[in-house]
């Protein structure tokens, strides 16, 4: 259900919530949040509650620290692993300078821009995430370790499989918050999970990759366990991907979809750094079915983007090199400006590569093109991007072209 302010406002009343997290984003995606009491939410809503954000990773220094945090309403849901007596609520903010101004590393702002440009040109985008994250140990400290939960693999059952109820607590923990899981199982990796959820607009499904990520953390915490999100968490297992799932209505219909598939392999190598924004991120693209090459094929999972089988006949796109250290805001307005060139420039599919890349001859991969192997080659590459210029601001590019 989606809230007005005046409709916050009485159900906080009314549910006797006492405490009010106003969340955020930094620049890579990381959810921050400041805590405020009931009492407060009026000047919220109507002025905005000042933060110092001269410590927040892309938000700038100490000179013009202070930053508004603005809820938006409609993003109300109730924290439902808080107590019932003091109970927490969060709303998702749009960021502004003292002036009202919108801060140029809002991400989440970037995306309802790039929202609004699908809008204007007769598209609407949807995307649904397959994330995968592993389960650590904890050592006596209550630090995370590198010992895996269990040593199963793709899709076991208990007891082999540790995880299960594990991502069964997950899964009923997010649909308490209105997020609705589509499946869960085992991963290759030992103590690797996937959940999937289903498809949403674009806003909202950011807001709940990002909400994602906490409920995991939450609940691996609660059960002595740590989450990993990291890319490539252990050498020579399979590494974490975040499998974007794409898919376009309006204007040319399912014929747009292909302009969007050949619009995205035609900047992916521009957009690679904000789908993969470490350097573990390219210690998994190349192997264990994550791509290395720019393609696309259907059903074939050794591709840079597939076309799944679907029951539904719902066609969609999966692009599978991207992983859960992303900003989704980032990410999907990414995907969804480069979508829409391909659209205006009718650019065509290349033939598909009905083969497995991964372990194909040199010979046979000749002519397709690379995705960047190192943290440093992506940089190189977004630095020099004219489309990234285009739709992102120059401090958002510098904090992702500066860091190490």
């Amino acid at each position: 259900m989606k809230y007005s302010p005046s409709e916050v406002l009485e159900y906080v009343a009314e549910e006797d919530i006492k405490f009010i997290r106003l969340a955020f984003c930094d620049v890579f995606g990381k959810q921050k949040n400041v805590a405020i009491m009931a009492s407060e939410l009026p000047q919220a809503f109507a002025h905005g509650i000042a933060i110092d954000a001269s410590a927040i990773s892309g938000f700038g220094g100490e000179i013009r620290s202070d930053l508004f945090l603005h809820p938006d309403a409609s993003t109300l849901v109730q924290l439902p692993w808080r107590p019932q007596q003091g109970k927490v609520v969060r709303m998702f903010c749009d960021v502004t300078y003292p002036d009202g101004t919108p801060f140029e590393c809002d991400t989440r702002r970037i995306l309802k821009k790039a929202i609004a440009c699908a809008r204007e040109a007769g598209y609407h985008f949807d995307f649904g995430s397959e994330m995968e994250f592993y389960l650590f140990q904890l050592d006596e400290k209550g630090c995370p370790t590198k010992e895996p939960y269990d040593n199963a693999s793709y899709m076991d059952i208990a007891p082999e499989d540790k995880g299960e109820n594990i991502r069964r607590e997950i899964c009923l923990m997010l649909e308490q918050m209105d997020i609705a899981p589509e499946s869960s199982h085992h991963e290759s990796g030992p103590g690797q999970n996937e959940i999937d959820f289903r498809y949403s607009e674009p806003l909202t499904a950011a807001d709940q990759a990002v909400t994602f990520h906490t409920v995991v953390k939450t609940v691996a915490y609660r059960n002595g366990l740590a989450a990993d999100f990291s890319p490539k968490p252990l050498p020579g297992k399979d590494g974490n991907g975040m499998h974007i799932n794409i898919s376009v209505s309006g204007g040319q219909g399912e014929e747009a979809l292909g302009h969007v598939i050949a619009g995205i392999m035609d900047k992916i190598r521009d957009i690679t750094l904000f789908l993969n924004p470490t350097a573990g991120s390219y210690a998994r693209l190349g192997c264990d079915k994550a791509p290395g090459y720019i393609s696309w094929s259907r059903e074939n999972r050794s591709q840079l983007i597939r076309i799944p089988a679907t029951p539904s006949g719902r066609i969609r796109a999966e692009l599978r090199s991207p992983d859960p250290q992303a900003n989704p805001y980032l990410a999907y307005a990414l995907l969804i400006y480069a979508g829409l060139q391909g659209i205006a420039r009718k650019l065509p599919l290349p033939e598909p590569a009905d083969f497995n890349l991964l372990t194909a001859s040199p010979q046979a991969l000749e002519g397709y093109g690379k995705l960047p192997v190192s943290l440093t080659e992506a940089m190189e590459v977004a630095r020099e991007s004219d489309f990234l210029r285009r739709y992102l601001p120059q401090k958002v590019m510098d904090a992702y072209c500066q860091r190490r």
